[in-house]
């Protein structure tokens, strides 16, 4: 009889898909994000298209060239009646609200966290060094008491020649000499 794994079914594949923090992290991104947009599509249409309507002739969405033909407009529908229009001022709008947005993204969300996560590795990377640092120093001085254990108990190559007495740092010759004699 050959033995079947139990696949996960839809259901739970689906509701592990909706409890991981990156779905809701994004589904709160987006609403953010729309709202953010209307903000600065309002902003386009009340501030920029007006300061460029001062400057020049009319609001930064009516200008338009007309490609082929006299271009005539249909007053009440606004339908393109003859010609081929080419509005280039909804195009140059759209693009002062992408570019607006990128840059607002940019400066109050992309640029802080970058420096954020930049200053976050450098602590990581400090204390992993510390650790390493303090785990260099914990092997030294075990190995250093080691060799004086191995030297009190005349270890290998020291013999029982008494050399290795206690207290003496392990026998390497910074003791006080006995300049008496």
């Amino acid at each position: 009889m050959v033995s079947e794994e139990k696949k996960p079914g839809v259901w739970e594949g689906f509701k592990a898909f909706l409890t991981r923090g990156n779905v809701i992290d994004l589904a709160v991104a987006v609403v953010i994000g729309a709202a953010f947009t209307n903000i600065v599509n309002a902003v386009v249409k009340g501030v920029i298209n007006p300061l460029v309507g001062a400057f020049g002739t009319k609001d930064l969405e009516s200008y338009s060239s007309c490609l082929k033909g006299p271009c005539e407009t249909d007053p009440e529908t606004g339908d393109v009646i003859s010609g081929i229009p080419i509005n280039w001022g909804t195009v140059l709008s759209a693009t002062l609200s992408f570019l607006i947005t990128a840059a607002v993204v940019y400066f109050l969300m992309v640029l802080p966290m970058s420096k954020y996560l930049a200053k976050a590795e450098a602590r990581r990377k400090a204390k992993e060094g510390v650790q390493e640092t303090l785990e260099v120093s914990e092997l030294e001085v075990l190995k250093e008491i080691r060799d004086a254990l191995v030297a009190q108990r005349g270890g290998p190559g020291g013999g029982a020649s008494g050399t290795g007495g206690a207290g003496d740092g392990g026998g390497s010759g910074d003791g006080p000499v006995d300049t008496s004699k």
